[in-house]
């Protein structure tokens, strides 16, 4: 799908034009018990294998989330039902769509059951076939397509997903040159989305902090030995490199803030990533609210509160403080300008 006939979200109106969250993947608890023994004897879903990530920068034990996987020879057999059945169910009643780990749709790494996440290996999908499939129901449904595409990418991926028509994520923290230096948002994709961050990546007050750090050694997520002394000294590098670049930018000014003024960093980061040249830009409930905790922890099913933190207050009034107005402006008025 070309770039310029792109679906573009629509605000208000009876549709309620949400953006829904939908798992290339399939978990494997919430399927309904009539639905999962016949995708199974279909084919459909792969048997003794769950999803995950390999070893990398960012869990160097890599990942295993427990969840099932399409299978490619069995979609194929049955005309991708299953995997259209799920586009159109999402995009039925939305304005748009992200679909977790997008990179699914050309590989995913499986581990065999009771195996570590290092035991895995890549099975590879039919990308060209499905990415047209998304392209096609996202044209049927007048619905924007997200892919989150962070993480180990096959190579000349994200130039596919732009091909299609599907948006990638520009996250703040990874948009970086090689010498480390972050890129102005000026030059960020123009069809992609910009985010401060994600459900899984730290807030950007937490990110400032090093809380996410702190948890993963706290967990031993850093490997046998490392307690996260290595990152640590990173951190301390690129909070220097992101503050400069805010400023470079005419998001933030003045001196670098310290850990204890972790919301400076936040209302520079909503304008920073607000004048993104990117096609949208969202700004994270977590970072309106300058939180410092991260949703979810990946890599992780003990240990950390995934998913169970209460935000602090009730929904309808979340956005009212005084500071949490003034931030969700700023984002605003630099989007606008």
């Amino acid at each position: 799908m070309p770039r310029r006939s792109r679906p573009r979200c629509r605000p208000g109106g009876d549709e309620g034009r949400r953006c829904l969250d939908r798992p290339h993947r399939r978990p494997r608890r919430r399927h309904g018990r009539r639905r999962l023994p016949r995708l199974v004897a279909a084919g459909e879903i792969l048997r003794g294998v769950g999803v995950g990530a390999p070893p990398d920068i960012f869990s160097p034990l890599g990942q295993s989330w427990g969840i099932s996987a399409f299978s490619p020879h069995g979609l194929q057999a049955n005309g991708y039902g299953a995997f259209l059945e799920m586009l159109r169910a999402a995009m039925r009643h939305a304005g748009g769509v992200r679909i977790d780990h997008v990179m699914g749709l050309a590989r995913l790494w499986l581990v065999p059951e009771g195996a570590s996440a290092a035991d895995g290996a890549y099975l590879y999908f039919p990308v060209s076939d499905m990415l047209r499939l998304v392209a096609l129901e996202s044209q049927r449904h007048g619905a924007v397509v997200v892919g989150e595409d962070l993480g180990t990418l096959p190579e000349g991926f994200r130039e596919q997903l732009d091909s299609a028509g599907v948006m990638g994520l520009r996250v703040l923290w990874f948009e970086q040159r090689q010498d480390k230096s972050f890129i102005p948002p000026a030059q960020w994709s123009p069809g992609a989305v910009a985010v401060t961050t994600t459900h899984d990546l730290p807030t950007v007050a937490g990110w400032w902090k090093g809380r996410d750090i702190l948890r993963r050694a706290e967990l031993g997520l850093f490997g046998e030995g490392n307690d996260g002394a290595e990152q640590r000294d990173e951190r301390v590098r690129d909070r220097r490199l992101m503050w400069d670049a805010l400023c470079a930018a005419g998001s933030a000014e003045g001196d670098m803030p310290d850990e204890a003024r972790a919301t400076a960093v936040v209302d520079a980061a909503a304008r920073h990533v607000g004048r993104a040249a990117c096609t949208l830009a969202l700004l994270p409930l977590e970072d309106a609210l300058a939180q410092e905790e991260q949703p979810n922890l990946p890599g992780t099913t003990e240990g950390h509160p995934n998913w169970r933190r209460r935000m602090p207050g009730e929904a309808a009034t979340l956005l009212d403080p005084a500071d949490v107005t003034a931030r969700v402006a700023a984002f605003a008025k630099a989007r606008s300008s």
